[in-house]
């Protein structure tokens, strides 16, 4: 056969056999030279970039995962009309990656994880509690907010498995590492609003979150894992002396030791004490020993405080936390002076003030889901005319906005994440045992600092969706689920 022959056999058969194919790859090719020739440069990277995106994820979903770790510090930084922004993109990417994969495998699994019929249960409560919205405009996008990070533990469930799960954490440690430089950058050089200027040395670290509480609970969310993972992998290696404990051992120890740093630059208070809260609970589950050491150890703490006070603590740390008392047994934020030195705790109790109001009026399903600042003006005190966009305490926060009905669903979910990873530390050994505490470590950050604060903003609450898919996946699915199989062979027959 000539090479003339042969050149044309070669264009000839593909485009007998398989016409359809041939045509996409000319109309790409055509379209490709069509943006090259028009787009922009900058525009057609990125779009160049998202279509490698799109064809990694649908062949590896948990590459989807990944990019979702290290998009959150940015969520807020890339936005689109309608509210949307890139995690958003990405959780749908992944929804899309996910089912793709499915579908091409001619069969879609879903392997119930624990707390699935809790996580449903609240987030059609917080949908119950729309009917009182003033504002759909608040309400839906909060609402979705929930919706999004079900989809997301229930879809990190399916695609997670123990080996891919410790590329989510290392994104998620990457990703919070970034932050820590930018932070300290902020810190040192004080880059940033004069408001945030303490000291007149440094300035409060924020990274990519504007306000330095969100920074400080972003890292929060990964701190206690680090540290959970060091002290295994450091155990692990005395007792054995293998190589590669030792690797990620020092590995998490560095990390623990910077998330924290980002945590005191952060000068958040509530980040301090979770901090203290969660490695305190990783710190007591590695055994008996360790808890009655503890426990020691606390109780001289105390006596410290209760003989001296702050007086022995670094003075503008001493100068920090030396009204969290006030948070107890607080002044009427309407009737006292406002000073620079009491301002963030009466902003605080203003707003808490408002949001039992709130509660008051609304029992059972609050002012709707989202709706604070909505119905803020109706219970502002005098002299706190500006809503700071929720009440500052998470649980104050759902009585206001969704009630008992809410709350309670919300308590259930978050209870039964705690009781979920105890039963998970119990019942595994080595680096899976490591991360259950560390999520329980985790839990019990959030449930301190969400005392003062609201961690579930800017889209960081989707690494504890990634935390909680991550223990799920160590071999804690429910067995006894059935199985969705061979959806695309019903559908064809139901077409035909």
């Amino acid at each position: 056969m000539s090479l003339t022959e042969t050149t044309h056999n070669w264009f000839r058969l593909p485009r007998q056999q398989h016409g359809f194919q041939y045509s996409a790859a000319i109309l790409m090719l055509v379209l490709l030279a069509v943006g090259l020739a028009t787009i922009p440069l900058k525009w057609l990277v990125a779009s160049l970039g998202g279509v490698v995106l799109l064809v990694l994820v649908t062949t590896r979903p948990a590459i989807g995962l990944m990019a979702i770790a290290l998009s959150i510090p940015a969520s807020d930084l890339v936005q689109w009309s309608g509210g949307a922004n890139l995690t958003d993109a990405m959780v749908v990417l992944a929804l899309a990656g996910w089912l793709a994969r499915d579908i091409a495998r001619r069969q879609i699994v879903f392997r119930r994880p624990p707390l699935t019929w809790a996580l449903l249960a609240f987030v059609w409560c917080l949908a119950l509690s729309l009917t009182q919205a003033i504002s759909w405009r608040d309400g839906l996008p909060e609402w979705l907010k929930w919706a999004e990070f079900v989809t997301l533990y229930l879809v990190a469930t399916q695609v997670l498995n123990k080996h891919n799960v410790w590329w989510i954490l290392g994104s998620l440690f990457a990703a919070g590492l970034a932050e820590v430089i930018l932070g300290a950058y902020q810190f040192f050089f004080q880059v940033g609003p004069e408001a945030f200027i303490v000291q007149g040395r440094f300035l409060r670290a924020f990274g990519t979150f504007r306000q330095p509480n969100p920074y400080a609970g972003y890292l929060g969310y990964l701190a206690p894992v680090a540290v959970s993972l060091a002290i295994a992998a450091l155990h692990l290696w005395w007792n054995k002396r293998r190589t590669a404990d030792l690797m990620a051992g020092l590995t998490c120890t560095g990390v623990a030791g910077a998330l924290a740093a980002g945590i005191v630059m952060s000068w958040s208070r509530g980040g301090w004490i979770g901090l203290i809260a969660g490695v305190l609970v990783v710190v007591i589950s590695r055994g008996r020993r360790v808890v009655f050491v503890t426990l020691s150890a606390l109780v001289v703490l105390v006596l410290v405080f209760l003989v001296s006070g702050t007086a022995w603590l670094p003075a503008p740390i001493a100068a920090r936390v030396s009204d969290l008392s006030s948070y107890a047994a607080g002044p009427d934020p309407a009737h006292t002076e406002i000073t620079d030195a009491n301002f963030s705790v009466l902003e605080r109790l203003a707003h808490w003030q408002a949001g039992v109001g709130m509660f008051s009026d609304y029992p059972w399903l609050g002012v709707g889901i989202g709706n604070f600042s909505a119905a803020y003006a109706t219970y502002a005190l005098p002299h706190w005319y500006a809503s700071l966009g929720h009440a500052h305490n998470v649980f104050l926060n759902f009585l206001a906005e969704s009630g008992v009905i809410g709350f309670v669903a919300f308590m259930v979910f978050w209870l039964g994440s705690a009781v979920f990873a105890i039963k998970a530390a119990v019942h595994s050994q080595g680096y899976q045992k490591a991360l259950a505490v560390g999520l329980l470590g985790t839990w019990s950050y959030l449930t301190v600092h969400n005392m003062f604060d609201n961690l579930f903003v800017s889209h960081i609450q989707l690494q504890l969706a990634l935390l909680l898919a991550a223990v799920a996946t160590m071999g804690f699915l429910d067995p006894t689920s059935e199985p969705i199989t061979k959806v695309v062979d019903r559908l064809e027959k139901s077409v035909s």
